[in-house]
This record gives C-alpha cells, structure tokens and sequence, in this order.
C-alpha cells in the first residue's frame, strides 16, 4: 500500500515523540509534529521514507511539509 500523506487520526492521535507502528511501516513523530497537531488537528503531513538499512524492520517515514488546509481568519 502506498501512502503519502497522513493525519493525526490515521496514527492514534499520539501525543508522545517516538517511532510508532503504522499499517504502512513505522513512523517517527517529533516533538515539533506534535506540535503541529496540537495547533492544527486536522492538519495532513507528508510522509517521507527514511533510507533503509541492514537493520530496517520494514520501511520507516518521518513527517515532512505539512498543509492545514483552508481556514477562515
């Protein structure tokens, strides 16, 4: 399956920087996405795959540009 970019909800709504477990691979989450998230729920960040290396454990994303859609000011 391939995906390219993610919400909040798609991963649990995880409030905790770490390397969680998703249907896609694994995916790291900063304090700084997190952040975002607080800010903008339903923001939708790109995914970006992480190169693999002898040890990956299937693939592994990090969070990149995120987009927080259209808001009325």
């Amino acid at each position: 399956m391939r995906v390219n970019k993610i919400t909040w909800d798609k991963v649990g709504r995880v409030t905790e920087p770490g390397r969680y477990k998703c249907f896609f691979g694994y995916l790291t989450v900063t304090s700084e996405d997190i952040e975002v998230w607080t800010r903008y729920p339903d923001a939708t960040f790109t995914l970006i795959a992480r190169p693999t290396t002898e040890q990956s454990v299937g693939e592994d994303y990090r969070l990149g540009v995120f987009d927080i859609g259209d808001r009325e000011q």
